[in-house]
């Protein structure tokens, strides 16, 4: 089991992990959060939220500065620490967002697939599709390698924008509350192994790793660290991971930050 006395490197997803699902509170972690500034670990934020948008809740947080992943993989931001890093401050994977868009339009027009991108809306929509404030609905649509939707279609048709997005060399990625489509080369399990071995290359240490995640789309996340919590979630499909040893991985009773403490309770020993 990790201990505090460790080199612990935390990796979390935001929304429904660290972040309540419906309120977006995180107090019932600041014990946990206050302990990690305390002891010098870093807690990387692991997010389909974009660049912009996980940069304020460090500042929240008290974590600014800290690498993060955003988009689900598609953007990796490096610690403020390793300026002389060949990719500092920021590594694109795969399309950039005008790309996509281009790709996402022609396929709308082509065969008339219906869905709406929050490209397509202003920024009020946003704040009524989310619950986010105004400026948090703003900095959401800031995306740089990736692109969030609302499927507005039949499931044959979506079965056939998959194969249309497969063959473009994009991928599709079901979060919590919409679609989110990028790169082949920018998931969360991609993203945390090239985090890791900058991490390595610039700290000169091995860390131990624990990763916390609500959804299915955090697999990919708790499948490429060495402990991992399954934070209890909303979705109706299950986190499936490759490796669910007991010894290895815990899945909570609670929701969201009070399940987020719960997981860290139960594999760091606190005192």
């Amino acid at each position: 089991m990790p201990h505090l006395h460790d080199s612990l490197l935390i990796v979390s997803d935001l929304d429904g992990t660290l972040l309540d699902y419906h309120t977006y509170r995180w107090e019932a972690a600041s014990g946990w959060l206050g302990i990690f500034r305390q002891k010098d670990i870093p807690l990387v934020l692991c997010s389909n939220k974009s660049a912009a948008e996980i940069i304020e809740w460090q500042k929240e947080l008290g974590i600014i500065g800290q690498s993060f992943i955003a988009e689900d993989g598609a953007v990796i931001q490096l610690d403020a620490r390793w300026a002389g890093s060949e990719s500092f401050p920021r590594r694109i994977a795969g399309f950039r967002h005008e790309e996509l868009m281009d790709l996402l339009n022609n396929l709308r027009s082509q065969y008339g697939f219906k869905f709406t991108c929050f490209a397509d809306v202003d920024v009020n929509t946003l704040v009524e599709w989310t619950g986010l404030t105004h400026k948090q609905a703003a900095l959401a649509r800031l995306r740089e390698a990736s692109e969030a939707f609302i499927w507005r279609d039949s499931q044959e048709m979506f079965s056939a924008f998959a194969e249309r997005i497969a063959e473009l060399g994009l991928m599709l990625v079901q979060g919590g509350r919409f679609w989110h489509v990028m790169g082949v080369q920018g998931d969360k399990g991609q993203a945390l192994r090239w985090l890791y071995q900058q991490y390595q290359q610039n700290e000169g240490k091995t860390y131990t790793t624990i990763g916390l995640g609500d959804g299915p789309n955090d697999a990919m996340l708790l499948d490429n660290v060495d402990y991992a919590v399954v934070v209890k979630g909303y979705s109706r499909e299950p986190v499936i991971l490759r490796n669910d040893n007991p010894a290895r991985v815990y899945h909570s009773l609670h929701y969201g930050p009070q399940g987020w403490k719960e997981g860290l309770d139960y594999f760091i020993p606190s005192s």
